[in-house]
């Protein structure tokens, strides 16, 4: 008997099962810059502390792969200790898990070594223990500098010593009524400007002997060394300093140690304690470079320049390019350049050289006349308003006395002008007329024409659109700076780095007055 055939199930209708197959996230990575802390401290005790004071780096991406981020961790957070005695670093590195969401897992110890190199500690201990075995460390490399300047106040009127007065001044002007010292805490240079003026160095301590002549009198003392770094002791101090200046200067890289050609100019605070004790504190430091100029001088170029920023916002970087400013004049080297100054730096070297220039006689007649034409007015009516730069003699005695060059004098004459404009307000409209007619002259060229940089199109069968030739035209300096064609543009463009070059003038004029 046969069997019943069971129906053939439809292949179609219905399809075999298949295996579920599950993705896991894919990791998008966290930025440097958002899991990163980085604090500059000067004890152990600072160390983990809520007053430690937190630096901001410039950009720690860029430390980080091509993308500045971080990958393969979970509930990351770095916290990196930098010591302002020895300079060593240390890195807390806290996570919740890792794994590999398709980038793989950042090595965190090699990306942080691209910054800081050897001086990252692994363990914390040894970091903490670095503030007492290297408490030394800066007296012990300056010690075979060149000091260049040091200045002190004690208090009292001594009258062997060139800062009597200023030490006067301070007595007065610290005038109080007690029996017993007291301590007076300046957190600015500013709130004093006559001890700036007279001579004396910045202040944050002040310590008084009371009427009675009790107590002590501690003081801070500021030196400014010199240091060649090819010496062995330089090199390895601008080492300890290099990841500082990875994280705090836009665009740095690091100078070549090997190089005899490059000077440190190092400025320390020492202070000193009743028993005599007296403890080395780097302040700020800048990198500067020595050039041959043909055919039997020396150029100074300003690399680099940091202040910590603890001590930053008090006058010691203005203090740093005033002593350069001296080294170049008692060298009688040919001029004291800047390599590529960052807006914040070039108002400072601006009001330290107008300073210079204010008390300079050679110049006096063609500041003057300038102002004195400037006065009769109406120029800003006038179809053409001359540029009234100042005279080629005048360029040359400021470079060769004052050590300042062309373009730098070319910033500060204009300066000079607003300073002598007394009631400025009445001839501002002037005055904004002339700054109006150099920045066009700079920027479109003079008379629309040929001044500055120029870049001409030149025929090419390689590349018609990329071949060009670049000259500079002999009667200026400025560098041309393209901007839109538009003509409503163009203006838009051209009155606002009009707006900015004279709130620029305002706010060092303003710095200027007030010392």
């Amino acid at each position: 008997m046969g069997q019943k055939q069971q129906p053939t199930a439809d292949p179609i209708s219905e399809p075999k099962k298949r295996r579920r197959v599950g993705f896991s996230n894919i990791d998008d990575g966290i930025e440097a810059n958002q899991c990163i802390l980085v604090y500059l401290v000067s004890s152990k005790e600072e160390v983990g502390a809520s007053h430690s004071f937190r630096i901001s780096p410039v950009d720690l991406n860029s430390f980080f792969d091509e993308d500045g981020k971080i990958y393969g961790y979970n509930g990351l957070k770095i916290t990196i200790w930098v010591s302002s005695i020895s300079f060593h670093a240390f890195a807390d590195i806290k996570f919740q898990s890792t794994s590999d969401g398709g980038k793989g897992i950042t090595d965190l110890k090699s990306s942080l070594q691209r910054i800081f190199a050897d001086t990252l500690v692994d363990n914390k201990d040894d970091f903490l223990q670095t503030f007492s075995t290297e408490s030394h460390f800066v007296r012990s490399i300056i010690s075979d500098g060149e000091i260049l300047q040091h200045k002190t106040s004690n208090g009292h009127v001594d009258s062997n010593s060139h800062l009597g007065t200023a030490a006067s001044d301070v007595e007065y002007g610290l005038a109080l009524k007690a029996e017993s010292p007291y301590t007076i805490i300046i957190p600015e240079i500013v709130a004093f400007p006559r001890l700036f003026l007279f001579g004396i160095l910045y202040f944050e301590e002040v310590c008084l002997v009371g009427r009675d002549g009790s107590g002590y009198c501690s003081f801070l003392l500021c030196q400014v060394v010199r240091m060649v770094i090819g010496n062995t002791a330089a090199g390895h101090l601008y080492s300890r300093l290099v990841p500082l200046v990875l994280l705090l200067i836009d665009g740095s890289n690091p100078i070549d140690v090997d190089d005899p050609g490059w000077e440190l100019y190092v400025l320390v605070q020492k202070k000193s304690d009743e028993q005599g004790d007296g403890q080395h504190k780097l302040l700020g430091f800048t990198a500067v470079y020595r050039f041959y100029h043909y055919p039997d001088s020396t150029r100074l170029r300003l690399s680099q320049i940091l202040v910590l920023p603890p001590y930053q916002h008090k006058g010691y970087g203005g203090h740093l390019v005033e002593v350069l400013s001296n080294v170049a004049i008692l060298e009688d080297v040919y001029d004291l350049t800047v390599e590529e100054p960052l807006d914040y730096f070039q108002h400072v070297r601006t009001s330290v050289d107008i300073k210079r220039l204010l008390h300079f006689a050679p110049i006096q007649e063609a500041v003057n006349s300038t102002v004195s034409y400037l006065k009769q007015g109406k120029l800003s009516k006038k179809t053409h308003v001359p540029c009234f730069n100042p005279p080629a003699s005048a360029v040359e005695d400021v470079r060769k006395t004052l050590k300042i060059n062309r373009k730098q004098f070319l910033q500060c004459w204009e300066v000079l002008i607003y300073l002598g404009l007394d009631p400025v307000d009445k001839y501002m409209e002037d005055f904004v007329a002339i700054i109006s007619s150099r920045v066009k002259a700079d920027v479109l060229g003079k008379d629309s024409g040929s001044s500055g940089k120029q870049v001409v199109e030149v025929p090419s069968d390689y590349n018609p659109e990329m071949s060009f030739a670049m000259f500079r035209s002999q009667d200026s300096e400025a560098a041309r700076v393209w901007i839109d064609e538009n003509q409503t543009n163009q203006e838009e463009q051209l009155q606002q780095l009009v707006d900015e070059r004279v709130k620029e003038i305002k706010l060092i004029a303003q710095k200027v007055h007030h010392f």
